[in-house]
């Protein structure tokens, strides 16, 4: 594992999350910890998925070929697999809905900097829903996002000591690729949207988070890892606090 980078610039974080400080589960972002980058020797490429038919009345909404998974988990030729990989993740969708991923998830909730999209998409297989912007977003839309965050409701985690969890990830991505200022994603589906007043951010949320009908690994927890592998997010999804 390589270290975690601790991002401890007192009142320097580049966007301008507003917080509730000493809420249980939320450490300031001065203290955020990013989640471990997977570095096994093997660099995965990914298939290209194919598209299906968008089985939602969310315009716009792109929809990936997932096989029968949520199902027994044996995917065609340009279905997402699901296979656990220890290394980087070439993945051929951006950001990823799924394919290849980390065996080890993260802690969910919202990051100022790029998180491993390996560690991502593994959430994505729980359940979670995970909002990507470019990093040039301006601070208030930024905000809005994380007000966005804040508005859903806690879901508890059945089998992980008691936690709750919003199911939910909001982190900038890591380059100018991101093809469209905000990008909402869960298991086998993409929205893209220009601001973050758009409505169908949360006609998604409703849709696919935490949803039985489309989580493959549903019930599974998207907290409970170690710091120093699943992070500690500026906003933690988590009704307790990671260690």
């Amino acid at each position: 594992m390589v270290g975690v980078i601790l991002l401890a610039i007192a009142g320097a974080v580049f966007y301008s999350v507003r917080q509730e400080s000493g809420a249980a589960g939320e450490p300031s972002a001065s203290k955020q910890v990013l989640p471990t980058t997977p570095s096994g020797g093997t660099t995965t490429k990914q298939v290209e998925p194919a598209t299906v038919k968008n089985p939602t009345g969310i315009k716009g909404l792109v929809a990936y070929d997932t096989g029968d998974y949520p199902g027994p988990g044996t995917p065609g030729p340009r279905a997402l697999s699901h296979d656990h990989v220890d290394g980087p993740v070439q993945y051929a969708v951006t950001p990823p809905v799924g394919g290849p991923h980390n065996p080890v998830w993260m802690n969910a909730g919202v990051y100022t900097e790029p998180i491993p999209p390996e560690r991502a998409v593994h959430n994505l297989e729980h359940g979670a829903v995970w909002i990507t912007y470019r990093p040039g977003l301006s601070s208030g839309d930024v905000n809005q996002l994380v007000d966005l965050f804040k508005k859903q409701s806690m879901i508890p985690e059945a089998g992980d000591g008691g936690r709750s969890n919003r199911y939910l990830d909001l982190s900038p991505w890591s380059g100018d690729d991101l093809p469209a200022p905000i990008v909402i994603s869960s298991w086998g589906y993409q929205l893209q949207v220009q601001s973050p007043d758009d409505p169908r951010l949360q006609q998604f949320i409703d849709t696919f988070r935490h949803n039985q009908k489309y989580t493959p690994e549903y019930g599974a927890a998207v907290d409970g890892i170690p710091v120093g592998t699943g992070g500690s997010p500026a906003l933690n999804g988590s009704s307790q606090p990671n260690l």
